[in-house]
């Protein structure tokens, strides 16, 4: 069910947001709410964590005095020998 909603934005924003609307054969609402629902849909996918990355957290304990760019940098100089 569609609802209306009132938005303040700086005039060129809106004007802009016209043409390029209008370029793409889409009326602004449908193009703010595209955007706004793919902001929704990165973010939900972003938190999603696997059961199988779950059961691997914590596996592999370091030293408190690991530095993992330093090693990094010697694997990388190892490598290209």
């Amino acid at each position: 069910m569609d609802k209306k909603l009132t938005l303040s934005l700086d005039q060129a924003i809106i004007e802009n947001a016209k043409k390029y609307a209008k370029s793409n054969n889409i009326s602004l609402s449908k193009l703010i709410e595209s955007y706004l629902s793919s902001l929704i849909k990165q973010k939900k996918e972003s938190t999603h964590i696997t059961p199988l990355v779950e059961s691997l957290s914590g596996v592999i304990s370091l030293d408190e005095d690991f530095d993992i760019k330093d090693e990094y940098g010697k694997y990388l100089i190892e490598k290209y020998k």
